[in-house]
């Protein structure tokens, strides 16, 4: 396990680890995530694994727009009307999703993409040519980290190859909306509160 400080980390490097199967902890502009390739099974399993996850629930990814394409069956009108508001942002949309992804980013044909703020985790995913999973850097349950002395403290013989230190991050976490439903359903309400406009 490599600790690296975000202005000294190398995209080009960090892309590279996890196209070859590596598991990295990064930050975003909320909280530190848990980053793999989206489609290499074997290691989502293993993050399934350390995180001591159940099975039942997703991982969700970070994705540039881009990506959608690989992810998701088509992009809902609000869906297109939401991203242009809010991202680069702390939402994460629920997606109708393509029908040849691993599980372990799709649960009932929806998977839960966001491109996030200004943070390394928005340089990582415009330089990348895939989407990363975004799953918070924690043990199943416990509370979701937001500085490096608690992704230390979950996870400090596991087999993450590369952790990034971007400090003290907000801690508050995306808001998830389904808009695979009509009307959309807000699933969580996080960052993006009282001016979420569905409409």
């Amino acid at each position: 396990m490599r600790i690296v400080k975000v202005e000294n980390a190398s995209i080009i490097k960090v892309l590279d680890t996890l196209q070859n199967g590596g598991i990295i902890v990064y930050p975003t502009e909320t909280l530190y995530g848990i980053g793999v390739k989206y489609d290499l099974k074997e290691v989502l399993k293993k993050v399934y694994e350390i995180k001591k996850r159940p099975h039942e629930k997703a991982f969700p990814l970070i994705a540039d727009l881009k990506h959608l394409e690989l992810v998701a069956e088509f992009i809902p009108y609000v869906a297109q009307k939401l991203i242009e508001k809010y991202w680069p942002g702390p939402l994460t949309l629920l997606l109708p999703a393509k029908n040849n992804l691993p599980e372990e980013i799709t649960r009932d044909g929806k998977v839960a993409v966001r491109m996030p703020g200004q943070s390394f985790a928005l340089n990582l995913i415009q330089a990348s040519t895939f989407p990363i999973t975004a799953t918070s850097a924690n043990i199943s349950g416990y509370k979701s980290a937001d500085n490096i002395d608690d992704v230390l403290k979950y996870f400090k013989n596991e087999e993450i190859e590369l952790i990034i230190d971007g400090g003290k991050l907000s801690g508050i976490p995306s808001t998830i909306v389904d808009v695979t439903v009509e009307p959309p359903k807000i699933i969580r309400k996080g960052a993006i509160q009282s001016d979420l406009s569905l409409h």
